[in-house]
């Protein structure tokens, strides 16, 4: 015993210490800085408010883990109490509580005798930490935090759930209060701390946020940079998801969808034969390319898309039936090689998609009032004719029927993709990634008069710059888009809808589909069991 407590209260002494002879865990130099910082905020009862963003996948977790048993080993001898919050029960909430309980187990100091005292509480000697739920309807009225005030997750936890239900914990000590969490809209509740925390900073030199990007990962954790890499080369590195989740990036909760610069990333051209950009009108499939359809459909009488991606039969003066066709193209072994990006006229300073496929639009098609029989057997011979391997169709309401009767006509090309708000939110994020990493190649159509593929083309880019976006706070990251209703060209003053847009998007759903050639057949001869009897009766 003699010789225990001097060593007892050495790793007590420091967060990083314990955490390395304890619990057998060595903390990043990046991790070091903010354990040591909210401790000593804890233990001098300084109440001070931290803000700290870390990248997807870079420890953060297990940094709160390891600051939550530290604590708790401190103050064991002190009626502290802490309170850790997350947006959800399950699977936040229960997973921080699986962590804890991990790195309490695993820890020689205090294995066996901190406990489990009820559904969502811990207990070691005197001090007690509870995870709790910040979803809006939890119930979490009441309790209390005397050590530590923990928002897991902040930028999911609305600013009402917070300033109602989880403030008032700390209040009446003052407690130290983390903010945790990965950066999203400028609206949200890790926004606004983010913005107090360093008016404090500014105004008393006592840091208050760390924030961290995915270089500052990458270079302690070589295989961090890989796995970036592959992220950014799959969604462009200007994807919202990319500079939020990895680079620590504000984005807008609302705005245009497809600034300039997105949309001169579509422009670039597609590469024909020749790897020059296509300057001609495809009137014929070539040889061994792989082509699919893309239907946005819409009611017999003109319909209308919501913003939420649901149909009505309204407004006959609304979209047509738009459907688009892209040649699917893969890159070749010398482009993986030097890390070209298949469809581009030029290297790319971002890492490529080596092994995703572009799409390169080849002609639209475009009806206004047409029976979806009609429709039907027009699309049915645009596949036939094209050998469109894959016809992606709107089938939400209306397009239901239209769906079911391409699906018979050719039998396992279809797939149906029935828009709803979750569903459009993911439709748009993933188109945005295909945009964002240059897989979407336009062709370079001449300016004919009368062309009506380059008119489409224009329609098509009209159509990227009026459409909005609003990105919904919350667990789910929803992203309502759309064009407007009542948009309209600010140059001709004609009426501006979505139908090409929503038309491209579908292409999203091409990326889980399986391209490989089908073998052919291979028959292997099986021995005649009769030679074997030949001259033996």
């Amino acid at each position: 015993m003699t010789e225990f407590m001097p060593l007892y209260k050495k790793l007590l002494r420091d967060p990083v210490v314990f955490a390395r002879h304890a619990s057998k865990t060595s903390l990043r130099s990046y991790q070091r800085g903010v354990a040591e910082s909210i401790v000593d905020s804890v233990v001098n009862e300084r109440g001070l408010s931290f803000v700290i963003i870390f990248p997807r996948q870079s420890g953060k977790n297990e940094l709160q883990a390891q600051l939550e048993a530290y604590l708790m080993t401190l103050f064991s001898n002190f009626p502290v109490e802490m309170i850790k919050v997350s947006p959800t029960l399950l699977p936040q909430a229960l997973n921080a509580m699986r962590r804890f309980e991990r790195v309490m187990r695993k820890n020689t100091l205090v294995e066996q005798v901190w406990k489990k005292e009820a559904g969502n509480s811990y207990k070691l000697g005197e001090a007690r930490i509870t995870f709790l739920s910040g979803a809006p309807e939890s119930n979490i009225v009441g309790a209390t935090a005397s050590g530590l005030l923990e928002v897991d997750e902040a930028q999911e936890v609305t600013i009402l759930k917070y300033d109602r239900d989880v403030a008032p914990m700390s209040a009446s000590v003052c407690a130290t209060r983390a903010f945790w969490g990965t950066a999203w809209t400028s609206s949200t509740l890790l926004a606004r701390e983010l913005r107090a925390a360093r008016a404090d900073e500014a105004r008393d030199g006592i840091r208050r946020v760390f924030t961290l990007t995915a270089d500052d990962v990458a270079a302690e954790v070589s295989a961090y940079r890989k796995h970036v890499d592959e992220r950014v080369a799959h969604l462009g590195r200007s994807h919202p998801l990319i500079r939020t989740q990895y680079y620590s990036e504000e984005i807008d909760s609302q705005g245009g969808m497809f600034p300039p610069e997105r949309i001169a990333r579509m422009r670039v051209g597609a590469v024909g034969a020749g790897s020059e950009p296509v300057r001609t009108i495809v009137s014929a499939p070539r040889v061994g390319s792989i082509y699919a359809l893309l239907l946005d459909v819409a009611g017999e009488d003109e319909g209308v898309r919501g913003i939420f991606g649901s149909l009505t039969l309204a407004n006959p003066a609304r979209d047509a039936t738009a459907l688009t066709l892209v040649e699917v193209r893969f890159p070749s072994a010398e482009d993986q090689a030097s890390g070209v990006r298949t469809g581009s006229s030029r290297a790319s300073s971002e890492p490529a998609p080596t092994t995703l496929p572009t799409y390169a639009p080849v002609r639209r098609w475009q009806w206004v009032g047409v029976n979806h029989t009609q429709l039907h057997n027009l699309i049915r011979d645009i596949a036939l004719e094209w050998n469109a391997r894959a016809v992606v169709v709107d089938a939400t309401g209306v397009g239901a029927g239209l769906t079911s009767f391409l699906d018979r006509a050719l039998p396992g090309r279809v797939t149906p993709y029935t828009f709803n708000s979750a569903s459009k939110s993911r439709l748009g994020w993933d188109f945005l990634g295909i945009v964002d990493s240059g897989r979407w190649r336009e062709p370079l159509f001449p300016a004919l008069p009368g062309s009506e593929q380059a008119r489409y083309q224009n329609e098509f880019f009209d159509q990227l710059r009026a459409c909005t976006f609003e990105v919904i706070d919350g667990p789910e990251q929803r992203m309502r888009w759309g064009v407007p209703d009542g948009s309209r060209n600010p140059v001709t003053g004609e009426p501006v809808h979505d139908d090409w847009v929503l038309s491209a998007a579908l292409c999203a759903s091409l990326e889980r589909m399986d391209w490989r050639a089908p073998a052919p057949s291979l028959i292997i001869p099986a021995p005649d069991p009769l030679r074997e009897m030949d001259g033996k009766y």
